[in-house]
């Protein structure tokens, strides 16, 4: 997934009000749009390098959106409009093992009155949805982590993948790591244990997980390597 246009590097200050962040740049103080309605624990360190978006909207309150942090030299994509990009460039390419015989991909499927998954791959025999969940959390060596704050929402669709499961539908769900130095994942039950116990029914039940690392330059974010969950 290569951006729009080319990204200027700044220096992050401060995030507030959940939605906006203060860069610097030559000196001068922008506010830019934050597209994460996560925590980003650990990644909002006064005077790290961040990359951020111009907008070629005119009309456009805020002008810039923020999309690269830096933690320790390593890049992490925060951007969370940008994941299913992402996923769904990897789906059409080809490049996830286990969707290769699906030959075609939708975008936000309605599954129910409560629930759209982000994709519905399908042939003429199978269909599979797939949710798809942003990971840029990580507290050990090594480990990726999710959720960095708990999430109802992500509650549930782990609930209604179980429910399409059940309905005869292959469930996935993807863990989409926006950065590349880690090479294990867990959930961060100390965060969000319900979402943990729910993680271990939809295990249960047959839901499928997966997860992956991205390759994150100003350039682009593209899928890197596949990742191993640790389940306990």
């Amino acid at each position: 997934m290569k951006f729009d246009t080319p990204l200027i590097k700044t220096k992050f200050i401060k995030r507030y009000k959940r939605f906006f962040v203060d860069v610097m740049l030559n000196k001068e103080i922008l506010t830019a749009h934050c597209p994460n309605s996560g925590s980003m624990m650990g990644l909002l360190n006064e005077n790290e390098n961040a990359w951020v978006s111009k907008s070629k909207n005119p009309k456009r309150k805020l002008k810039y959106t923020l999309e690269i942090l830096e933690k320790e030299k390593q890049k992490v994509g925060v951007n969370t409009h940008l994941t299913n990009k992402i996923v769904e460039e990897a789906l059409v390419n080809k490049k996830i093992k286990e969707f290769e015989k699906f030959n075609q991909v939708q975008r936000e499927v309605k599954f129910n009155n409560n629930t759209r998954f982000d994709f519905l791959v399908s042939n003429k025999k199978e269909q599979a949805f797939i949710e798809v969940k942003n990971v840029t959390l990580k507290r050990e060596q090594d480990y990726a982590e999710f959720p960095d704050a708990p999430t109802t929402r992500g509650q549930k669709h782990l609930l209604e993948l179980i429910n399409a499961k059940e309905k005869e539908y292959q469930a996935y769900l993807i863990f989409l790591i926006q950065r590349e130095d880690c090479n294990f994942f867990k959930i961060s039950k100390d965060i969000d244990k319900k979402y943990y116990e729910n993680f271990i029914q939809a295990k249960k039940k047959g839901v499928k997980f997966l997860c992956y690392s991205s390759k994150v330059t100003d350039k682009e974010i593209i899928l890197n390597k596949k990742i191993e969950i640790k389940f306990e």
